[in-house]
């Protein structure tokens, strides 16, 4: 199967592990700036086979109709644009997070995507941990019972070094702040552990040390499900003077798990009602990981491979990735109007904020 990489910056590094991983071809790079994809060949140790070299990648999916699957990993404000050309090119697709900036863009790749008949994927890797797995499949067991409430702390550190190696980062057009960089990856397992059906969201967000972006560096928000169960978001990029945590928390009426480490990689709290023999190899679960990124993308890569030849949705769907979306426009929302907003969420983008700090 042929691959191809839009975009060939910070991330792009994972999206080639994972292509070389799976044994898959990586037929193109593209990216706008001049020797940026000779850069990360050279970053992956990488020689021979050379993929084709574009600056352009509408060019690039004109001359390779044979390229089975792209990854957009560039700045977050162009993903809808790129992908929506992609999907109409018949690609199927990775998309980095977020899959979008915007509610509309967001429902258009999912539209747009059923029409054409492609696949579309939102990288959320996370959901591959291990940890994050075997919570996932106590969850389907029914071991938690009734759910009380859940929270998600991704207490990190982003400095001013990190935001001047690219001028997009933490603008509303192209990024937006701490909840939709780094800490929508913890709302979609959040949602996603929770039962998905988020109904509203109260949120309180602030621009503290960050004072050269546009958008916020520290967010907390409350959610409230359909089945009367709650949960906290909390993210920022302010923890001095490293990253601390991503710490995901689930109490229900008979199991308490907490999900800890840099990245939602280990297992800090395992405990149910039904104990089991297996549970025993489950607690104090230590994944290790080289980076905040975790070693979900490979996991995904396969999963998406596969959902391509047996015609099935991807694991991680569009779906995921507009929902994840949805929660980190809500907060944005909330911000603004100072007001609790219910879901579902409808022709709101982080645009929208400009100004607002």
């Amino acid at each position: 199967m042929k691959c191809a990489i839009i975009g060939c910056g910070r991330i792009a590094l994972n999206h080639i592990k994972a292509v070389e991983t799976n044994g898959l071809e990586l037929a193109a790079l593209c990216d706008i700036v001049p020797g940026k994809a000779e850069g990360l060949l050279e970053r992956a140790g990488r020689k021979r086979p050379a993929p084709k070299m574009y600056a352009d990648y509408r060019e690039m999916l004109v001359e390779n109709p044979d390229i089975d699957l792209v990854a957009i990993a560039t700045e977050s404000g162009e993903h809808a644009r790129i992908a929506l050309d992609c999907i109409d090119a018949g690609k199927n697709l990775i998309v980095e997070k977020p899959i979008a900036l915007s509610i509309t863009d967001a429902n258009e790749i999912i539209h747009r995507a059923d029409e054409r008949g492609v696949k579309v994927s939102a990288c959320h890797q996370n959901r591959f941990n291990v940890a994050v797995q075997h919570t996932r499949r106590a969850m389907e067991e029914g071991r938690f019972g009734r759910m009380s409430h859940g929270s998600i702390h991704v207490r990190w550190n982003r400095g001013k070094d990190y935001y001047d190696q690219a001028p997009w980062r933490g603008t509303w057009a192209q990024d937006g702040g701490c909840l939709m960089n780094q800490c929508i990856h913890g709302v979609d397992l959040l949602r996603w552990m929770m039962g998905g059906e988020v109904v509203s969201v109260y949120a309180q967000t602030r621009q503290r040390f960050h004072r050269y972006l546009e958008a916020e560096d520290v967010g907390v928000a409350v959610l409230s499900f359909a089945d009367g169960s709650v949960a906290i978001v909390e993210g920022t990029a302010n923890v001095f003077p490293k990253n601390l945590e991503e710490t995901l928390c689930l109490f229900g009426e008979n199991g308490t798990v907490k999900i800890g480490g840099a990245s939602t990689n280990n297992i800090d709290v395992w405990e149910f009602a039904d104990e089991r023999e297996e549970d025993q190899a489950i607690v104090g679960l230590e994944e290790p990981t080289s980076n905040v990124y975790g070693n979900g993308h490979s996991s995904l890569y396969a999963d998406v491979v596969e959902s391509i030849r047996e015609s099935r949705a991807p694991y991680v769907d569009a779906r995921a990735g507009r929902d994840a979306l949805e929660i980190v426009l809500a907060i944005y929302k909330s911000q603004k109007t100072s007001l609790p907003v219910e879901l579902p969420l409808e022709n709101f983008a982080s645009s929208d904020m400009k100004g607002e700090f």
